[in-house]
């Protein structure tokens, strides 16, 4: 039942037994470069199916956030970072691959965090490099279907926040995943707005990160530490998604930021009513 026990762990059995150990509903795989050679393909299908032995079956796959120690921008250009572009697009065919043959999902960033001036030197315009975005992720939206879904950013190349970006991306008929902390972020730490974002996009998410932050820089907190109003967001949600909890933990051999996180939201919106 909504929301579900999500939990998140990268290739490692060891970690991904002990998330195993409490009986996730939800399991969300962080992965690398290195996950996505052939080797790191089988591992990773070999985890999946790991995971999938233990009862779990809704499971997605995080797209590498890095490529040779810089962000896997979807926006990279193509002719002056032709090994990143490669990259980006091989990846992700091939993680949609696998989610389609194991009946997953792939969740892609639509964005990262580029500065604007590194955007603006491969672009005329964030205007521009945002319809390069959006054209990219059409094109991966035409390879995956109902198996791959997009990620807001601290980007304006894609962030939600912006009544008009949301709108162009409900034209797009976009499969979201909301980042609550991305969103909190963007929004400069205003909970009305954040509210009503998740209102907007509600019947294009399909997946949330649940995170809390202070709302001024990606700080990953843990739901009730920080500025986040959790209690309003009950009735802007969309029950029919997934949703982890996507925390930093002190050790990644212990999920227990994540699993108290669920235990503060399932509390706060019992309590709503």
């Amino acid at each position: 039942m909504f929301p579900y026990l999500g939990l998140k762990a990268s290739t490692n059995q060891a970690q991904i037994d002990e998330r195993l150990k409490y009986h996730p509903e939800v399991f969300e795989f962080f992965t690398t470069d290195q996950d996505v050679t052939p080797s790191g393909l089988n591992q990773l299908k070999a985890m999946i199916e790991h995971v999938k032995a233990a009862g779990v079956d809704r499971i997605v796959m995080h797209h590498p956030m890095k490529f040779n120690g810089q962000h896997n921008e979807v926006a990279v250009d193509r002719l002056s970072n032709p090994d990143a572009y490669h990259f980006l697009m091989q990846s992700s065919e091939n993680l949609i691959q696998l989610a389609i043959q194991t009946n997953t999902q792939v969740l892609i960033h639509g964005a990262y965090n580029s500065p604007v001036s590194d955007i603006l030197s491969n672009y005329p315009s964030i205007d521009s490099a945002r319809k390069v975005v959006f054209s990219r992720l059409d094109h991966f939206k035409s390879l995956g279907g109902d198996h791959v879904m997009f990620e807001n950013s601290i980007s304006p190349l894609f962030d939600y926040g912006d009544p008009e970006i949301e709108n162009l991306i409900i034209e797009h008929q976009y499969r979201l995943c909301y980042d609550t902390s991305h969103g909190f972020i963007v929004l400069h730490g205003d909970n009305s707005k954040l509210k009503a974002s998740m209102a907007h996009l509600r019947d294009q998410v399909v997946h949330y990160h649940f995170v809390d932050s202070m709302g001024q820089f990606h700080d990953s907190l843990e739901l009730g530490k920080g500025a986040i109003d959790w209690q309003p967001l009950k009735s802007v949600v969309n029950p029919d998604a997934t949703d982890i909890f996507e925390i930093n933990l002190k050790d990644q051999m212990n999920s227990q930021e994540m699993r108290a996180s669920y235990q503060y939201l399932q509390a706060c919106w019992q309590t709503s009513g």
